[in-house]
């Protein structure tokens, strides 16, 4: 892979941010402005077709001061969602197979009482009810406009993610929380313990509260400052929660592409399946942060088709999930991946692409599930044989999360231990990543002891030492 690396220009970044300058990253000394994170302006989407509140409810229970004001109340009732062996709701039968059942792609467990079935994490909740797709499809993304419907991106929009919305007041007391903090951080030595118990339970709204209650009654930043006072991994750790969500994707991106090659696993991992909304406040905030755009670093990273897929994915044009999963299209998409793959000499990776990258989890779903049934071959299968490196891992990490999500994370955390040494880096990430939604890194836990036959806090625990240890396992716990 080819790297072409940044040149020193008036407001560019070309080194790390360190504790204490003021414009650390996640750790601004002036109030966010207002900015994205609230609705679309007027013509930014398309109207609201169907009268829906808009997509994306997170999973769990908000926290306080969340949805945003101005955003009409998450729909709390969806319908179920299909699972291996079982058909997309409205998807007719494959011809061959009986009523209602598909065979289940290869890869995936088949404990019985363990059918794997797609799960995302907070802010991407299920599709809520919506008329029957015969009534109209919207999102029907092409090769040469990198997805996204006739006039948007098709179906209501997302709001972001709890974390992602700038400009947020949290509303709330968290003083007894910061005077803990502040008594843990100063002194000779540090009360890792207090520092852990705090921290690890908090959400994002919450993390977000103590920070600026933090500031305020103490003039100080709480990420300088324990940045100051812990030191190695735990410090790492406690670092990515304090930032919350948001932040530190920027944080990550930025320490991805910057200095000699680029850590793409990472891109992978902060970029890949998001919703447009999350995508776009990601956008917004390394601009803010570093000054400059995203887009434009992460193309000067990646080179070739790779380098146009990362385009695809940062134009944030996914289909909607609140659009209706559409048999007619299913069933074109499945024959455009068999034409650009198996029924032609060579690979269109970038026709393959523009599929995968467009789709909206649920129409994923069922585009795997239908190719299987017409081909007897997985997506997975075709992607092991078709492509290679960093376009390889980044279409399996799409679609693996589109068609089992929770094993998908249970693997990149065994990936993270696996071998000699640990992905500190990674491990840390892809924790505090999940720990945000507490029930859904419960599912990731429990989807890891049926992988791989053994507890997730043990594993951790085989790999980890000390605070550091403490720490994630109160993140897993």
């Amino acid at each position: 892979m080819v790297h072409r690396h940044h040149v020193s220009s008036p407001g560019s970044v070309t080194k790390l941010w360190k504790w204490g300058s003021s414009a650390e990253p996640g750790f601004p000394a002036e109030p966010q402005q207002p900015g994205y994170g609230a609705p679309p302006p007027p013509g930014q989407y398309p109207p609201p077709t169907y009268g829906q509140p808009p997509y994306g409810a997170p999973q769990y229970p908000p926290p306080q001061g969340y949805p945003p004001q101005g955003y009409p109340p998450p729909q709390t009732t969806y319908p179920p969602q299909p699972q291996y062996g079982q058909q997309p709701q409205g998807y007719p039968p494959p011809q061959g197979y009986p009523q209602g059942q598909y065979p289940p792609p290869q890869g995936y467990p088949q404990n019985p009482g363990y059918p794997p079935q797609p799960q995302q994490p907070y802010g991407q909740a299920y599709a809520p009810q919506l008329p029957p797709a015969s009534q109209g499809y919207y999102g029907t993304p092409t090769a040469g406009d990198y997805g996204g419907a006739p006039g948007g991106y098709g179906g209501q929009p997302a709001y972001p993610s709890p974390g992602y919305v700038t400009g947020l007041d949290p509303q709330g007391d968290a003083s007894s929380e910061v005077e803990a903090l502040n008594k843990a951080l100063k002194g000779l030595g540090t009360d890792g313990a207090t520092l852990i118990r705090i921290l690890s339970k908090a959400d994002p709204i919450r993390i977000q509260l103590i920070r600026n209650t933090f500031h305020q009654r103490f003039g100080k930043f709480l990420g300088e400052t324990i940045a100051k006072e812990t030191g190695g991994h735990f410090r790492e750790g406690l670092l990515a929660i304090v930032r919350g969500p948001l932040e530190q994707d920027a944080y990550n991106l930025y320490n991805a592409i910057a200095g000699p090659g680029t850590k793409e696993v990472v891109l992978n991992d902060v970029l890949l399946g998001r919703s447009n909304a999350d995508l776009n406040a990601i956008k917004l905030e390394y601009h803010k942060k570093y000054n400059r755009s995203l887009e434009g670093d992460v193309k000067g990273d990646l080179s070739g088709k790779t380098e146009r897929m990362f385009d695809m994915v940062l134009a944030a044009r996914r289909v909607e999930e609140s659009v209706p999963v559409n048999p007619q299209q299913v069933e074109a998409d499945i024959s455009e991946l068999h034409r650009a793959t198996e029924g032609k000499f060579g690979t269109d990776e970038v026709s393959v692409c523009a599929i995968l990258t467009s789709r909206s989890d649920a129409q994923l779903h069922a585009i795997a599930q239908a190719y299987e049934v017409k081909y007897r071959v997985s997506l997975d299968r075709i992607i092991d044989k078709e492509f290679s490196g960093h376009m390889k891992a980044a279409l399996h990490q799409i679609v693996r999360g589109a068609t089992d999500r929770v094993s998908r994370d249970a693997q990149l955390l065994e990936d993270t231990m696996r071998g000699l040494g640990t992905k500190d880096d990674l491990l840390i990430n892809r924790v505090v990543r999940f720990h945000w939604n507490r029930a859904y890194m419960t599912q990731v836990a429990g989807g890891y002891q049926r992988l791989f036959k053994r507890g997730l806090v043990q594993r951790i625990r085989g790999e980890t030492r000390g605070d550091y240890e403490k720490l994630m396992v109160a993140c897993v716990e």
